[in-house]
C-alpha cells in the first residue's frame, strides 16, 4: 500500500466517526483495587483509569494502600489509594499523575513537577500509544536477579544476543565483527545492534566499537536506573536514524531522598565471580532536587577449558565433529595441494624424550597432529567498571524548570585471545632443522600455543554524557522544551603477544641477523619449531612474540534540540495535542591503529577524523475523535496520531519518514491499536569513509578443505540509507480484576541494508553462486599478472601473518567492502499477560511474556533467492518466552520464572534442542523495626544447572552463544540498605 493511499484511508476514518452523534458519557471509571502493596495498587490504578501514573520504587517501598472500590473520578480514586500513606499526587497536565512523598507545607513553597519522559511520543499528553511499549520498572529489573541493566535487556524475548555482546564476540558468533571493547548492545528482532536505537533519558548515546555503530548499555550505572521503556516499533518519525527494530529508552532516577548502598556477589561454576557495589545519595527541596550515584563492578573470566564442550575443539564425544586443525604444537610438515588450494600434512612431528624432534624417527609419515585453533581462550572476559551518574534540577520561578545531568563510565577488560599460528619455511640454516626425508627445507604448519600460550587482548572503554535543559511553561497548556546534549565514547583495544613475522624469519635463520634489532641468533639462539612447546629459551620467545596490534576509536554526538508542545484547541473527543521541534546534531568518529606484526618498527595508521552535520524538523499530533465526553456505544474512545520527521545529512542527503497510528477503545477496559511508519538507518561514518585494507584468510571449499585467500575490506562513499516499513496491530485488555492481556502483531520490511555479504558468510563464499560477484579466482603460480596482484597486497604494511604464506599459494581475492544489498522481512507476535491474586495476607502475581516469530526471510544480495533464516544458527528462533510468578507475604517475596528458547537447526539441518532454564529470587525486606530499610536477596539463575543445547559449531565450541550461555548455575547474594 502506498503512503498516499494509507493517509487517505486514515482521513476517511476520521470523517466517518466525526459524523456520528456524540453520546452522553462521564469521565468517572469503575475501580476495584484491593488493599495491598502500594506498588500493586498504583499499577492497577493506571490500568483501570486509562491514565499514566509515575512513581519511583523507593517512594512506594514498604507502603500499603487501603484499596478502592466503586465508580468515581480518577482523582478521587487516587486520593483514596494514598490515604494515610504519607504520599500525595500532583498533576500538571491532563492524564499524567505523579506520586511523591508528602512534604511539609510552607508559605513560600513552589510545587515542582519534574520532567516526565514518555517513550514513543513527543507529546506531553497521556494515555495509550498506538505503538507497543513494554516497561521494566525498578522492581521488575531487581526481580530478574541480573547484576546489571545490560544483562536484563539481553535476556528480553525480543532481543537476539548473537551480535553486539561479549559472549558472541569471544565465541566467534558475532557476524558484525566491530565489538572491539566487549560492549553490550541491544538487537531487537535480530535486525542488528545498529538497527535498535538506545537512548538515555530520551537522549542519544555515542556509538561504540570499531565502527561506532551501536550503543553500549553496559556503560550505565545500573543502580541509578529508574526504569527501561522498550518501544517495539519503528520510530524514525520521532527519533531519526537507527530506530528500525525499536527503541530502548533507559530512564535514570530523576530524584532521590536519602542514601542507599548496595553490595552484590555472584559466581558461576568455574569462574565469572562478580562483585558489585553501589551508592546513591540525593536530596529534594521545595524547588528542586539533586542526586549522585556511583557503581563499581569486577568480573573474573571464564576460560574455554572450564567447560567440557569448549575444551579442545574435538566435539565427537558430544555427537559432533572434530574441528581441530593441523596448526598445532608440535606441528606438522605440510605441502600445498594445488588441486584443493589447501595445505595437507605429510609428516606429524612427534618429539621424543628431549621434547624436540632430533632424528627422522621423530616423525610420523601420513599422520597429522591436530589442535584447536582457540585452545585456552577466554569466553567471558575479565573486566572492571566504574560508573557514575549525577543530576540536578531547579525551578526558577513558577514557569521555568532547569536541569542538568552527567554520566561517566570507564571499563577495563582483558581476555585470553587465540594463540598465534602460521605456515612458515625452515631450512638447514636453522641448527634445529631435521628432515625425515633428507630435504634441505620443509614447510611447517605450527601453533605457538605451546611456546607462548594464548595472546592477550586488553583494552578499555570510556563513556561520557552531558545534558543541560530547560522547560518553560508558556501558559494556556503550551510549553517550550530545549536541551543541549553531548555524548562521547573512547575505546582502546590491543592484542599483545603476537608473532612478528620479520623477527620470526630472523630467529628461524631464514634471514641474516638484522643490525636494526637487538637480537643475534649467534648470541640469543635460534627458534626451534620442532618441539612441543618447551624447546625454546625465554629470550627467543620474547623476541618473536614482540608483535602487537592496537586500535583507538573515538566517537561523539552533540545536539541542540527545541520542542514546542501544547493544546491549540479542544475537540469534542478531547484536547488536540501537537508538538513541533527542530534539532541540529553533529556526529564525529576517528580512529587510529598501530601494527607491529611484520616490520622492524611499529606502523601507525592515522585515519582522518570524519564528521557530519544533521539538521532535522519533526512534529506529532494526537487527534481525539471520541473520548469520555462524546463516547457512543462501541466507541468509548478513538484517537488518531500523525508524526513525521525530515532529516538532512550533509554527506548523503535527505530522508523523510512518516508515521500514523490509531487507538480505538470499544469499551473502557479494551484498547485496540495500530500503526504504520517508515524508518531508516544512516550509513556509518566508517562505512562511508574507511580506507581499504587486506588480510589473509583460509576459506572453506566445497570438499571441506580450505583455500588461502586475500580478503579486502573498506568503506564505500556511495552508500545510501537503509530503509524499513513497519506495521503493528494489537490490543490491551485491562479489566478491573487486575488481569493484563496484551498482544501485538508486527511486520517489518528492512531493505537496502548495508552489508558485507562475504564477511557474514565466509564459510560459503566459494560455494554459494549468489556470492560469486564478490570472488575473484587467481592463479599466481601460473599467471604473472595474478602473481603481481597478490604481491601488491601481501607486501603492503599491516598485512600481518599472511605475508608468511608463499604468494603463489593464494587462490582467490574476496571483496568484503560495504554495499547496499541485503533485505530482511520479519513478522511475528509479542504477547504479555499478568494476573494478581490474593489469599488472605498472601499476594500472588502470575506473569508471562513471549516473542513468537512467524517469519525471518532474508535476501543476501540482489542475485540471491529469498530464504527463510528463522530457526537457523546465527538468527532468531521462533519462540522465546518467560513465565512465572511473584509471591509475597509480609516481609518476604519470592520470584520464580521459567525461560524457554525453542529448538532450531544448524547450517547442515541438524536439530539443536530447545533450552529451558529456571530462575528464582528470594527477597527479605523488613518494613518495621531496627532493620527497616534493609533488603536482602538470594538469587539463583539456571537453578537446575542446565547445559546449553549442543551445537556442532565450526569454531569448535559446542554451544551457540546467540541463543544460550555457558554460565551454568549462577548464585548471587545482594544486600541493599536505605539510609
Amino acid at each position: 500500500m502506498s503512503r498516499s493511499s494509507l493517509l487517505s484511508g486514515v482521513a476517511a476514518v476520521v470523517c466517518l466517526f466525526s459524523a456520528g452523534t456524540p453520546a452522553c458519557a462521564q469521565s468517572a471509571r469503575d475501580f476495584d483495587i484491593p488493599a495491598g502493596p502500594m506498588r500493586d495498587a498504583l499499577t492497577a490504578f493506571g490500568a483501570q483509569s486509562g491514565q499514566q501514573i509515575f512513581f519511583t520504587s523507593d517512594v512506594v517501598a514498604g507502603r500499603r494502600s487501603p484499596g478502592v472500590n466503586g465508580r468515581m473520578q480518577p482523582e478521587a480514586a487516587l486520593s483514596r489509594l494514598l490515604l494515610d500513606s504519607g504520599l500525595t499526587w500532583s498533576q500538571r497536565r491532563a492524564g499524567v499523575f505523579v506520586v511523591q512523598r508528602t512534604a511539609p507545607a510552607t508559605t513560600d513553597e513552589v510545587t515542582v513537577l519534574d520532567e516526565v519522559v514518555v517513550t514513543g511520543t513527543l507529546l506531553r499528553s497521556s494515555g495509550e500509544l498506538a505503538s507497543p511499549v513494554q516497561i521494566m520498572d525498578r522492581d521488575e529489573l531487581d526481580s530478574r536477579g541480573r547484576g546489571t541493566v545490560a544483562e536484563a535487556l539481553t535476556d528480553l524475548p525480543q532481543n537476539y544476543a548473537g551480535s553486539g555482546t561479549p559472549g558472541a564476540l569471544l565465541t566467534g558468533a558475532d557476524r558484525g565483527g566491530s565489538n572491539g571493547v566487549v560492549a553490550t548492545g541491544i538487537n531487537l528482532r535480530g535486525l542488528g545492534a545498529d538497527a535498535t536505537l538506545v537512548l538515555v533519558n530520551g537522549r542519544r548515546l555515542a556509538g561504540t566499537g570499531f565502527r561506532g555503530e551501536f550503543a553500549d548499555v553496559s556503560a550505565l550505572p545500573s543502580a541509578a536506573v529508574e526504569r527501561v521503556d522498550i518501544l517495539l516499533d519503528g520510530a524514525s518519525a520521532l527519533y531519526g536514524s537507527d530506530a528500525v527494530g525499536g527503541v530502548v529508552n533507559i530512564i535514570m532516577r530523576r530524584s532521590f531522598d536519602g542514601q542507599e548502598s548496595a553490595v552484590r556477589l555472584s559466581a558461576a561454576q568455574g569462574g565469572m565471580e562478580t562483585a558489585q557495589a553501589s551508592h546513591i545519595a540525593g536530596r529534594s527541596w521545595s524547588s528542586g532536587s539533586a542526586l549522585l550515584s556511583y557503581e563499581y563492578q569486577h568480573q573474573n573470566a571464564v576460560n574455554s577449558r572450564d567447560r567440557p564442550y569448549t575444551l579442545d575443539g574435538d566435539l565427537r564425544p558430544f555427537g559432533g565433529s572434530d574441528w581441530r586443525s593441523l596448526f598445532s604444537a608440535p606441528g606438522n610438515i605440510v605441502a600445498y595441494d594445488a588441486a584443493s588450494a589447501s595445505y595437507v600434512s605429510q609428516f606429524a612431528i612427534r618429539p621424543g624424550p628431549s621434547s624436540s624432534a632430533i632424528a627422522p624417527t621423530d616423525f610420523a609419515a601420513g599422520e597429522t597432529n591436530l589442535q584447536s585453533n582457540s585452545l585456552g581462550v577466554d569466553l567471558i572476559p575479565q573486566l572492571e567498571r566504574h560508573s557514575a551518574y549525577g543530576r540536578i534540577r531547579q525551578s526558577a520561578g513558577e514557569r521555568l524548570d532547569l536541569s542538568a545531568d552527567v554520566r561517566f563510565s570507564r571499563r577495563a577488560y582483558e581476555f585470553a585471545n587465540v594463540p598465534g599460528a602460521s605456515v612458515f619455511t625452515v631450512t638447514r640454516a636453522n641448527p634445529f632443522f631435521v628432515s625425515p626425508t633428507g630435504a634441505d627445507s620443509h614447510l611447517l604448519a605450527y601453533s605457538f600455543s605451546g611456546d607462548l600460550g594464548p595472546s592477550r587482548q586488553v583494552g578499555s572503554s570510556r563513556s561520557l554524557g552531558l545534558t543541560a535543559g530547560a522547560v518553560f511553561d508558556l501558559g494556556s497548556g503550551w510549553s517550550l522544551d530545549g536541551y543541549l546534549a553531548h555524548a562521547e565514547e573512547r575505546g582502546e583495544a590491543a592484542i599483545r603477544g603476537q608473532i612478528n613475522t620479520q623477527f620470526l624469519q630472523e630467529a628461524l635463520g631464514n634471514t641474516p641477523d638484522d643490525p636494526e634489532t637487538d637480537y643475534s641468533t649467534s648470541v640469543d639462539g635460534f627458534f626451534n619449531p620442532f618441539g612441543a612447546g618447551a624447546a625454546n629459551a625465554p629470550r627467543v620467545l620474547d623476541f618473536i612474540s614482540a608483535g602487537y596490534s592496537s586500535n583507538l576509536d573515538r566517537s561523539a554526538a552533540s545536539s541542540v534540540n527545541l520542542l514546542l508542545s501544547g493544546t491549540p484547541l479542544t475537540l469534542p473527543g478531547g484536547a488536540l495535542d501537537i508538538a513541533v521541534g527542530t534539532q541540529l546534531r553533529s556526529e564525529r568518529f576517528k580512529t587510529q591503529s598501530t601494527t607491529f606484526l611484520s616490520t622492524l618498527e611499529p606502523v601507525a595508521r592515522f585515519t582522518p577524523g570524519h564528521d557530519r552535520l544533521i539538521s532535522a524538523v519533526f512534529g506529532e499530533a494526537r487527534i481525539p475523535l471520541f473520548g469520555p465526553d462524546n463516547a457512543r456505544p462501541g466507541v468509548w474512545a478513538l484517537e488518531v496520531s500523525v508524526a513525521g520527521r525530515i532529516e538532512d545529512y550533509e554527506d548523503f542527503g535527505r530522508t523523510s519518514n512518516p508515521k500514523v497510528g490509531a487507538i480505538w477503545s470499544p469499551m473502557p477496559d479494551l484498547t485496540l491499536r495500530g500503526s504504520w511508519g517508515t524508518s531508516f538507518r544512516a550509513p556509518g561514518l566508517t562505512q562511508l569513509n574507511d580506507a581499504s585494507s587486506a588480510g589473509a584468510s583460509l576459506v572453506p571449499r566445497p570438499d571441506g578443505t580450505r583455500m588461502l585467500s586475500i580478503y579486502l575490506s573498506g568503506g564505500n562513499p556511495d552508500l545510501t540509507p537503509e530503509t524499513a516499513e513497519t506495521w503493528t496491530l494489537g490490543f490491551n485488555y485491562n479489566p478491573p480484576s487486575g488481569l493484563v492481556l496484551s498482544a501485538s502483531y508486527f511486520d517489518t520490511r528492512f531493505d537496502n541494508q548495508i552489508a558485507r555479504p562475504t564477511t557474514g558468510n565466509l564459510a560459503n563464499v566459494l560455494i554459494d553462486p549468489a556470492l560469486s560477484p564478490f570472488v575473484r579466482r587467481v592463479d599466481p603460480a601460473n599467471d604473472a599478472a595474478d602473481l603481481a596482484l597478490v604481491r601488491s597486497y601481501t607486501t603492503a604494511p599491516g598485512f600481518g601473518a599472511g605475508s608468511l604464506f608463499p604468494p603463489t599459494t593464494y587462490g582467490a581475492i574476496i571483496d568484503g567492502r560495504w554495499i547496499n544489498t541485503a533485505s530482511v522481512a520479519v513478522r511475528g507476535l509479542d504477547l504479555q499477560a499478568a494476573y494478581p491474586m490474593r489469599f488472605g495476607d498472601h499476594a500472588l502475581r502470575w506473569d508471562a511474556s513471549a516473542s513468537w516469530l512467524l517469519d525471518y526471510d532474508s535476501r543476501m544480495t540482489s542475485a540471491s533467492l529469498v530464504q527463510s533464516l528463522l530457526d537457523q544458527v546465527g538468527y532468531p528462533v521462533s519462540l522465546r518466552s518467560r513465565a512465572g510468578f511473584a509471591w509475597s507475604r509480609g516481609d518476604w517475596t519470592l520470584n520464580a520464572h521459567w525461560i524457554h528458547v525453542s529448538d532450531y537447526a544448524d547450517q547442515d539441518g541438524r536439530r539443536i534442542d530447545a533450552w529451558n532454564t529456571a530462575d528464582v529470587r528470594l527477597t527479605w525486606r523488613p518494613v518495621n523495626g531496627a532493620l527497616d530499610g534493609l533488603r536482602a536477596s538470594l538469587g539463583i539463575q539456571n537453578v537446575f544447572d542446565a547445559d546449553p543445547p549442543f551445537h556442532d559449531g565450526r569454531t569448535g565450541y559446542g554451544f551457540d552463544a546467540g541463543q544460550a550461555n555457558l554460565f551454568g548455575r549462577v548464585v548471587s547474594l545482594q544486600l541493599t540498605q536505605r539510609w
